[in-house]
């Protein structure tokens, strides 16, 4: 898991920590063997120290402990304020034994800090100079804070997860609502369709008779329609608790292809980066689409895939040699739409045309944050 970034409210706290720290020294009355100059570093670096409070809060626990105890050491009699705000942040961090051990150490170790600070003093005066600059209740308030607010975050989370699971749940009823209409109503017709057609040309040439050409694109218009039925009533019916085929699964699509006689290749370039789940399932999807448009209407021999990881995208070209060309452009069917509105979806750009040297291609650019 990657660490928290620092972000502007960070430095904020820790830059307004130093301030008060620094305010308070400065105010403050120190003993003989102080050491102006050290103290007010430590001061200063037990404060800004605070700036990584979420993206290291052990480490900021640990500094601003030894800050405090270096302060209070030579003679700064300054409360712990950093330290409680690192005990705050390392309980939200759910490191609560980190926190308790933490302040039970520096609740031991701190009257040994004022008795170097005045070495005049008796035990019992410098525990109760310690509790003065390390006050149990503040130190008690700030770790239940962090627990508080952890919980409360937590909660959110899981308020967000149900509403996100609700959604998709819901999603995917009316996915099999639409799914049964579909079958109820269109599935029917088009069979009877694509029979019909089919029997009368099969009738037409067994009698010898001249066929209609209007007769033979009933007939491929009826097989086209049912074959885009069945993938629709496919993708509608598709289990959404299922794991989803990415990138890792074009392997087996480019092989699937190569067992239908075309001659299909895979080829990866750049440093492979950690894509979002959407990116990955469109990159699938891009390549099933172009494959399987290649195998039915292309009457190529070769196709190529090619995925180039780029710094801040991630581009896919598919081609073939097919009968494509600039003058015999096939018509776009459902499957190129689908592609189009998948890569507009994620913002990105999708191109589908004949090649000069004949042959169709394929080359979608899905944008991807930069690691």
């Amino acid at each position: 898991m990657s660490r928290a970034p620092i972000r502007i409210g960070d430095w904020a706290v820790a830059i307004g920590a130093a301030a008060i720290l620094l305010g308070t020294g400065l105010s403050g009355q120190r003993s003989p063997a102080s050491l102006d100059l050290v103290g007010y570093a430590l001061l200063m670096t037990g404060g800004l120290a605070l700036a990584a409070y979420r993206r290291a809060p052990v480490t900021v626990l640990a500094a601003t402990a030894l800050c405090v105890l270096g302060y209070q050491a030579i003679g700064f009699d300054v409360a712990a304020i950093a330290f409680l705000i690192a005990v705050y942040a390392t309980v939200r961090a759910g490191q609560h034994l980190v926190a308790v051990a933490g302040s039970v150490l520096m609740v031991l170790t701190l009257p040994f800090a004022m008795l170097l600070a005045h070495q005049d003093w008796s035990m019992a005066e410098a525990f109760a100079q310690a509790r003065h600059a390390l006050q149990l209740a503040w130190l008690i308030a700030a770790g239940a804070a962090g627990e508080a607010l952890r919980q409360a975050e937590r909660r959110a989370d899981e308020a967000e997860r149900t509403r996100e699971e609700t959604a998709r749940r819901r999603a995917d009823e009316e996915r099999l609502h639409i799914a049964r209409e579909l079958h109820d109503s269109l599935t029917q017709q088009i069979s009877v369709i694509k029979v019909q057609s089919e029997a009368a040309v099969h009738v037409a040439l067994k009698r010898g008779d001249a066929v209609p050409e209007a007769l033979y694109a009933i007939r491929e218009a009826g097989r086209e329609a049912a074959r885009e039925l069945r993938a629709t009533l496919e993708a509608l019916r598709e289990d959404s608790t299922a794991p989803r085929q990415g990138l890792d699964h074009v392997q087996e699509l480019v092989k699937r292809a190569c067992t239908t006689g075309l001659d299909a290749t895979l080829t990866i370039e750049g440093q492979p980066l950690d894509l979002p789940a959407a990116v990955d399932r469109t990159v699938y999807r891009i390549v099933q689409e172009s494959l399987t448009n290649i195998s039915r209407h292309a009457a190529a021999t070769t196709a190529s895939v090619r995925i180039d990881y780029r710094p801040d995208a991630l581009v896919i070209r598919v081609d073939d040699d097919g009968k494509a060309g600039l003058h015999n452009s096939p018509v776009h069917g459902v499957g190129l739409l689908g592609m189009r509105e998948r890569v507009s979806a994620l913002g990105g750009q999708l191109r589908a045309a004949p090649r000069s040297e004949g042959g169709f291609s394929v080359r979608a650019e899905l944008p991807v944050e930069p690691t």
